[in-house]
């Protein structure tokens, strides 16, 4: 198979193993995702000592696996917190609420103090994460950055995004452009 059609099952695989653990925690699946999840880590490890000589697949390939890293992360260590019996469920879903209520116009701003706090948002560690390792794919220093640098960065930037777009219902990603990781927004679909 092609690299650009082993890339393309990658991401749509990826897709479905984020989605299918997030069901996962909120309790609609009974099982976590184990096979998906190996077929996903065998389909990333196919290219991982394989020199891409194509720009734009090496770019695309480094950041799917960064972004499976970032998730592998964060899901370890929800299922260490299940394990040690201090996760939640209903925390999980409250803060799934307080997102979509944050996102309204007209919310009052202690709830959103409260919804940034760093340990308590998913999406926050999510974005985190992925700034750390593509940061670290560039080969620039992670030491100093921090997830309330992050917070502090999306909050500061939020309203004229909000204002610039028309709607507070934003999603974050990361981006690497001219070897310089940033975070942009875009509309939640």
């Amino acid at each position: 198979m092609a690299i650009a059609e082993d890339l393309a099952i990658l991401e749509t695989q990826l897709k479905e193993l984020i989605t299918r653990y997030e069901q996962y925690f909120v309790g609609l699946e009974k099982r976590e995702p184990l096979v998906l999840l190996g077929g996903v880590e065998k389909l990333a490890r196919q290219y991982a000592n394989v020199h891409i000589n194509n720009t734009m697949y090496k770019h695309k390939y480094n950041m799917l696996v960064a972004r499976l890293n970032t998730y592998r992360e964060h899901w370890n260590r929800i299922l260490r917190l299940i394990e040690e019996g201090k996760y939640s469920r209903d925390r999980f879903i409250r803060d799934l609420h307080l997102r979509q209520k944050v996102n309204k116009p007209g919310h009052h701003e202690e709830v959103v103090e409260e919804h940034h706090r760093p340990h308590h948002d998913p999406e926050l560690d999510r974005i985190f994460f992925e700034l750390r390792e593509a940061r670290k794919a560039c080969h620039l220093p992670v030491d100093k950055l921090s997830i309330e640098m992050v917070a502090e960065t999306i909050q500061k930037n939020k309203a004229a995004l909000a204002a610039r777009l028309g709607t507070s219902d934003l999603v974050f990603r990361v981006v690497v452009e001219d070897g310089k990781p940033k975070i942009k927004a875009s509309l939640r679909k």
